[in-house]
């Protein structure tokens, strides 16, 4: 469940990234600018993130506010899956990140497979449209829509980068540690679910 504190914070600011985008009125710029900085406030407060890094991240975006969108490919080997080092914290994940703007989502997550694991794949289907802070016990300064792909693997062969330290393929009880903010055990088991299924219908919440 969503903290009330963090409930309001982005709500806080999705009102002052509104005002700041619509409003004409060089007073009500003003007052949207005050309400923008004290959602800052309130997530610094709460979460130890730099006043910095959260007007970059959280609060640094211009137009209406909207959901930010992370692709994720399940890429299997039989009956393994792919998996990457992070190097932002040394953990595991599935191939994924940010998707770019122009670019489709298989386009996107052929994308991330190659840059980060040195896979080329095929995407072949949507495994899931989930909301972060629904699955995930972590919190984000904003909402995110997780898409994971399940991915038909062509090639492999790792090339170093400058996101993950390495590649490998693992079986659903040998999972290395899983960086928790990208992806969680119960994510896994879905895609590995939805694997063993000829016909699977998407989920989403």
């Amino acid at each position: 469940m969503t903290p009330k504190w963090l409930q309001w914070a982005t709500e806080i600011q999705s009102i002052a990234q509104a005002g700041l985008t619509f409003s004409e009125n060089h007073y009500d710029r003003d007052r949207y600018e005050q309400l923008r900085n004290l959602a800052v406030e309130i997530m610094n407060d709460y979460t130890g993130i730099s006043q910095a890094k959260l007007k970059d991240l959280f609060a640094g975006e211009t137009g209406y506010q909207t959901p930010k969108v992370d692709i994720r490919a399940a890429v299997f080997n039989t009956d393994k899956i792919l998996m990457v080092r992070e190097k932002i914290d040394g953990r595991w994940s599935l191939p994924g990140g940010w998707a770019d703007v122009n670019t489709t989502v298989s386009e996107s997550a052929t994308r991330e497979c190659l840059e980060e694991a040195g896979a080329v794949v095929v995407p072949e289907r949507i495994v899931a449209i989930q909301t972060a802070d629904r699955q995930h016990d972590f919190t984000y300064p904003y909402t995110i829509y997780k898409i994971f792909i399940q991915c038909k693997l062509i090639n492999w062969s790792f090339k170093e980068n400058t996101e993950t330290f390495g590649s490998g393929f693992f079986d659903l009880n040998s999972l290395p540690e899983l960086s928790a903010e990208r992806n969680t055990l119960k994510q896994i088991r879905m895609c590995f679910d939805a694997k063993e299924k000829v016909v699977f219908e998407t989920l989403f919440d």
